[in-house]
């Protein structure tokens, strides 16, 4: 739908404000800046998969590799997770294109007190990329079975883009069971399509070759809205994870059973009146994704969770590694608060 049909219809898109407007006017990187930061990631070769019970240290802790079939598209859903620490669950999503690995560093700050929980979301990673249910419900629906199959059964939910649009039908699902829903870096009540070009490309990356060089994609993506540095040796991991074999044959088959509006009528229309829990919005200062003047309103437009506040932290869209000590101390800060 254009947007001169969306204002005259039920569902208006948001008028972008100037300062967002100017920040998606160099949406697209300068060739030049991309082969430069392309050069320096030349010598990223494949990461070896990982199997069950595999452990490696991060920032200090103990990470575990987890695999596990789950009922799920006609016979089972192969699900990668890794976790650190143990007590009071939290489950982390990630965005695209990551994986799990793009929350380790709160994971690792988090372990002494919380059993921290990172999927791989269908599709990426080292999870299950057979053909079968994307759809963001049907996936989403999917990754709560799997929490019931490794026995999570109340949890924390901290979600980043992509993985907060499966976040959202999580807690409108299970309001009993997500006790304190942290989501960061999705569109939510207001939106407008300009902040979004990369959906319909998405969806025809099988035939335009969009995702056929991970590595190209990666570093495409976190210099178009990023903000600050990422360390390198984090830039090197992520590469690898979203290189898996499949990968960039799976991710697109979200795209194609839906679109971003689709998303947010549906999110406005039906998810967001069901959370009952307490909302933390986390958003980069500087997200060209998702502007800043976007979520003022936020507490207003969840009229039925517990307690809504947003807290705005430092870099763009990719603030976990961009930001992540700060994002540290806010997740402590929030997960600790008495509701």
């Amino acid at each position: 739908m254009s947007v001169d049909e969306a204002k005259e219809s039920p569902w208006r898109y948001t008028e972008l404000p100037v300062r967002a407007r100017q920040a998606i006017e160099g949406f697209v990187p300068p060739d030049a800046l991309l082969a430069e930061r392309l050069e320096r990631y030349a010598d990223v070769r494949p990461r070896p998969a990982d199997h069950e019970g595999d452990i490696e240290v991060l920032d200090g802790a103990v990470f575990t590799h987890r695999f596990v079939d789950t009922p799920g598209d006609h016979e089972t859903v192969r699900w990668h997770y890794v976790e650190t620490g143990t007590g009071e669950p939290v489950v982390f999503l990630h965005g695209m294109p990551d994986s799990w690995f793009m929350w380790h560093h709160q994971m690792a700050a988090l372990s002494d007190s919380y059993r921290c929980i990172a999927v791989d979301l269908k599709g990426y990673g080292q999870s299950g990329k057979d053909r079968g249910d994307y759809r963001q419900a049907g996936a989403a629906a999917q990754l709560v079975t799997l929490l019931d199959t490794i026995g999570v059964d109340r949890f924390i939910l901290v979600t980043h883009d992509r993985g907060t649009v499966q976040g959202d039908h999580i807690a409108a699902a299970h309001p009993g069971r997500v006790r304190h829903y942290v989501r960061g870096e999705g569109h939510l009540y207001h939106f407008h399509p300009d902040l979004a070009p990369h959906d319909e490309l998405l969806a025809e990356a099988p035939w335009t070759g969009l995702l056929e060089d991970p590595k190209r994609f990666v570093v495409w993506a976190y210099t178009m809205i990023g903000e600050l540095p990422v360390a390198d040796e984090d830039m090197r991991r992520v590469i690898q994870e979203f290189s898996y074999p499949g990968i960039t044959r799976a991710v697109p088959r979200y795209s194609m059973a839906s679109t971003f509006r689709k998303e947010w009528i549906e999110r406005r229309g039906e998810l967001i009146p069901r959370w009952r829990c307490p909302v933390t919005i986390v958003q980069g200062w500087d997200s060209r994704t998702q502007p800043r003047e976007f979520f003022a309103d936020a507490a207003d437009r969840i009229p039925h969770a517990a307690r809504v506040e947003v807290r705005y932290v430092d870099g763009g869209h990719f603030w976990p590694l961009e930001s992540p000590g700060q994002i540290s101390t806010v997740l402590r800060e929030v997960l600790a608060a008495k509701h």
